[in-house]
């Protein structure tokens, strides 16, 4: 089995963890990815779920994270070794106020530094209006992080990070705010005063906010690259699976890509595309042309059942419907020149949730 079909298996079925102490630190709850671990695979490291029904029932195992005897099986059969990043050096620190550092910032696959700046969403404790597959306050419920990190709080953590674990590039995103700029205003304060600690590249992530000047001030501020996650495209499946969000039209959607795409750059803007919730093979295939022709990477990801969710049993796209969709919309990458790696920060240049960046090329 060639690798991009690997990893696309793997993120659809996910990994059965035979010993339930090799999960011990993935990730569970959270903005994203949740239920998941890091796991390398023939060089490549990606984020697999673990903690969902799908893994518990899926074809791939692994029965050890030592370096020297962990292998990927399908079924009955060795097919790879597989291993687990360290858990990062800045991870036993603590803030002077004795927050630990993991509960400010978490390490996603394993170079990249991601914080959800407020762990809170205006949307989310209200059935008519909350995103049916998000699990942003669960991690808040269950201690294991804060609800607003501030801006000395991330700039301190980002440091340590990249002084001690070598970190390249960071991601914050946000829960919405009942505010219309949409938590743009607090994004940059946080990436000011990151920038003024570290050189480290930011991305930031958070709806189109009303007025389109915050993308200028995210940028004086240090943001990077932006990003604002559509998730769904069909106007049926968005009033269905995200009630609130869908009230933003996706005519501001693209509007906000455009006038994105002019401060940040080329490239630099990227959004989500969750495959799976109920869009077409088609309507995604045209809606990454159209994101592509403005400038702006659709990160396609299989949508990955998470606990405690209204989707918790909504099944998973098939890994074949994965692999057509990353063929497609890795060729109108390669023939527009747009790739992950040139990406300043962000998801879509991690690429670890989703094997996109292996069709670039």
């Amino acid at each position: 089995m060639n690798k991009q079909r690997l990893i696309t298996e793997l993120q659809t079925h996910g990994l059965k963890m035979v010993d339930p102490a090799v999960g011990a630190a993935g990730r569970k709850g959270g903005a994203g990815p949740s239920d998941h671990k890091a796991v390398t695979v023939d060089g490549t490291t990606v984020m697999v779920p673990i903690y969902t029904g799908t893994a518990s029932e899926s074809p791939y195992s692994v029965n050890s994270i030592d370096a020297a005897t962990a292998t990927l099986a399908h079924g009955d059969e060795a097919i790879a070794p597989i291993a687990f990043p360290q858990q990062p050096q800045f991870y036993g620190l603590t803030t002077a106020d004795g927050i630990p550092y993991w509960k400010i910032a978490l390490l996603h696959s394993h170079d990249v530094l991601a914080t959800t700046v407020q762990q809170t969403c205006m949307r989310y404790r209200d059935e008519a209006t909350a995103c049916q597959f998000c699990a942003i306050e669960k991690s808040l419920d269950a201690d294991r992080t804060i609800a607003r990190k501030t801006p000395e709080q991330l700039a301190e953590v980002a440091e340590a990070a990249v002084r001690l674990d070598g970190v390249s590039n960071m991601i914050m995103t946000t829960g919405t705010p009942n505010s219309s700029d949409r938590g743009a205003a607090y994004l940059a304060e946080c990436a000011k005063a990151i920038k003024a600690r570290v050189n480290l590249p930011i991305q930031a992530q958070c709806e189109p906010p009303d007025d389109f000047v915050w993308f200028e001030r995210m940028k004086a501020a240090g943001v990077d690259s932006l990003g604002m996650h559509l998730e769904a495209v069909d106007p049926e499946v968005r009033a269905r699976i995200m009630p609130g969000k869908a009230e933003v039209p996706l005519a501001h959607y693209f509007d906000a890509f455009a006038a994105a795409v002019k401060v940040f750059g080329w490239g630099q803007v990227s959004t989500y595309l969750l495959a799976g919730l109920g869009d077409s093979l088609e309507t995604l295939v045209e809606a990454s042309d159209r994101l592509i022709n403005l400038g702006v990477y659709p990160f396609v990801v299989p949508f990955v059942p998470i606990s405690e969710t209204p989707l918790a049993n909504h099944p998973a796209p098939s890994s074949d419907f994965m692999f057509t969709l990353y063929q497609r919309v890795g060729a109108l990458l390669k023939a527009a020149g747009m790739t992950s790696a040139s990406i300043n920060a962000g998801c879509a240049k991690c690429g670890a949730c989703s094997a996109l960046s292996t069709f670039e090329k």
